[in-house]
């Protein structure tokens, strides 16, 4: 009785996730690319935080000041988040574009969600009407803005961009990238299914007067993530404008991958950090289930092993399904934003996702984590 029961429920979640999956694949055939080449008429604020990227920060500098975009329609603007290094010293040192603004966050702004903060303080000494976050560690072409941009209509108040990580050549690159482009995939297609979930502050714009609409993150800055996701998900639930996403390559923002396990680790930590603060909450239920079903794997592969030999070909089913509906699913969006050569690594990137997910998914919600060399507490 109790091997029957058993099976059901994990068939269950085997169904659930298959459902979640099919509803991604749906909302990428639901994509469209922009409507036309053209860009808003709005002055464009691009706000980037930084802390401790003195590798980096002269890079994404002369990538976003080297846009093919008109000079007098956009300012960038640096905000030094405590950097402890020679950050702010190398980048006011080589900034040469008068449209380029240097910030520090005040002592007085110091609260827990320090990512949040530089973005607000940004926001707050910005003129556009439209803003566009990215982060130091980025690198982006000539075209972004203009691509990124150019989903903006009048019914538009948010977009969503693609992320990938640089090549290094390396095995562990190879799997995070893979491992990372069906994240950004699995934004999209929910996003092309109106139910708009995760997203990567790297590359997001949004209205100004949509921001402040729905009050800023003023009802998250007892969270440290988010500054992202938690937004987007407010102003498709509060406002009357839509959520897109940039189904163009040159809108593609690359950044480095982590450089170990330990920095992956506690990255995907602080991601998973803010799943059980989502205002939707059967959105919540629903990454709970999907999150079991996870644990379900490693569950089912035991009971096989110490109990009876049906939960052994469970787990051969729930692992052969999850497999094949996510290559599938993977396939279709690397076909639409990607290089092909990001399949090659799915296996490996797939043995990898299951024991990271289970740990990060319970540490991330109930720990602390580190960060760009920052200790942060739940």
């Amino acid at each position: 009785m109790a091997e029957t029961i058993l099976i059901i429920l994990f068939a269950l979640l085997l169904i659930h996730y298959l459902a979640f999956l099919s509803v991604i694949y749906y909302g990428l055939n639901n994509l469209r690319t922009s409507h036309s080449s053209e860009y808003p008429e709005e002055f464009v604020s691009i706000i980037v935080p930084f802390r401790n990227e003195t590798e980096s920060i002269l890079h994404c500098y002369e990538s976003l000041t080297e846009q093919d975009f008109p000079k007098d329609k956009y300012e960038i603007i640096f905000v030094n988040d405590f950097s402890t290094d020679d950050s702010l010293e190398k980048l006011n040192a080589n900034n040469t574009f008068e449209n380029v603004k240097v910030f520090s966050v005040p002592d007085s702004y110091s609260i827990n969600a320090h990512k949040k903060r530089a973005i607000r303080y940004g926001i707050e000494n910005s003129v556009g009407d439209i803003i566009v976050t990215t982060d130091a560690d980025c690198v982006h072409s000539t075209k972004w803005l203009k691509s990124l941009l150019s989903f903006f209509d009048n019914d538009t108040g948010f977009i969503s961009g693609p992320v990938e990580f640089l090549d290094d050549n390396s095995v562990f690159n190879r799997i995070q990238k893979s491992e990372f482009a069906g994240l950004v995939i699995t934004g999209a297609g929910l996003i092309g299914a109106e139910k708009p979930t995760i997203c990567n502050a790297a590359n997001i714009a949004y209205r100004k007067k949509v921001y402040e609409e729905v009050g800023g993150f003023t009802y998250q800055m007892n969270l440290s993530s988010g500054d992202d996701e938690l937004l987007m998900q407010k102003i498709h639930k509060d406002s009357k404008f839509k959520v897109r996403f940039a189904l163009n390559r040159n809108a593609i923002v690359k950044t480095t991958a982590n450089k170990n396990l330990t920095e992956f680790y506690q990255q995907r930590k602080r991601w998973a950090s803010k799943g059980l603060f989502y205002n939707n909450k059967m959105l919540v239920v629903k990454l709970i289930l999907i999150y079991l079903f996870y644990l379900s794997i490693p569950i089912q592969l035991i009971l096989g092993l110490f109990f009876s030999n049906v939960f052994l070909f469970a787990t051969l089913i729930s692992f052969v399904a999850k497999l094949l509906a996510e290559f599938l699913t993977l396939k279709k969006g690397v076909n639409l934003l990607f290089e092909p050569a990001l399949l090659r690594s799915f296996f490996w990137a797939e043995l990898f996702q299951i024991p990271y997910i289970i740990l990060a998914g319970v540490s991330g919600l109930f720990g602390n984590y580190k960060w760009k060399n920052r200790k942060v507490y739940r």
